[in-house]
């Protein structure tokens, strides 16, 4: 924690609307993490969310999951002389709030993850039961916390088409269907064409093709 602290991690000029912002876009649940990307002005302009696999717990395979997910959502700034967007990563987890041993494998795979991308590291987010905490920083609150995903919107069946206009779709396909049939055939059944014996068509060899691309 002492290194992270001296590590010169940019401050989030508004922690409290930028997590609860994080947070209604994913509704991250108990072990979720979220990554985001955040531009010269601090505006968020990338994030994804994803659950590790449990048995993921150093600090080399959370570097590596987080760097493809960046690549994923966000091109590099490796061309750049100094970085100029900001890596933020976000951590929904049960638990008392605080620093933990995989809190500080995560810390330190953003930093890593943030120098391959061309980013800067920046803030380490907690998100706990009893809510919200930037680790290094002191800053948090009580909402939203590791439950608050339950107060997201909820789709139900009520948003369904009522009953009445599947009904009326149904019966406008079946008329369809009808008036087709009828230009066709005249109201009887479709005549089929008086075709001779089926013969399967002959293929002619096909040569085996070369696959080229770049890695």
């Amino acid at each position: 924690m002492e290194g992270w602290r001296a590590g010169g991690i940019p401050l989030l000029r508004d922690p409290r609307d930028f997590v609860l912002e994080l947070h209604q876009r994913h509704l991250p649940q108990p072990g979720t993490v979220v990554v985001a990307v955040l531009d010269a002005l601090h505006h968020l302009t990338a994030s994804a969310s994803f659950t590790p696999w449990p048995h993921d717990s150093d600090g080399w395979q959370h570097r590596n999951t987080l760097l493809t997910q960046l690549r994923r959502i966000t091109p590099h700034d490796l061309r750049l002389a100094q970085p100029t967007r900001t890596a933020v990563l976000l951590r929904c987890r049960e638990g008392a709030p605080g620093w933990t041993e995989q809190d500080g494998a995560w810390m330190w795979a953003l930093r890593d993850a943030s120098v391959l991308h061309g980013l800067r590291s920046g803030s380490y987010i907690g998100l706990t039961p009893a809510g919200w905490q930037i680790l290094g920083d002191g800053r948090g609150g009580r909402n939203p916390h590791a439950g608050s995903w339950a107060d997201g919107p909820v789709h139900t069946v009520t948003e369904l088409p009522p009953r009445s206009a599947l009904d009326e779709a149904a019966r406008g396909r079946r008329t369809r269907q009808t008036i087709d049939q009828a230009r066709r055939g005249e109201g009887g059944p479709l005549a089929l064409p008086t075709e001779g014996p089926w013969t399967p068509a002959r293929i002619s060899a096909v040569e085996p093709t070369r696959r080229t691309g770049t890695r």
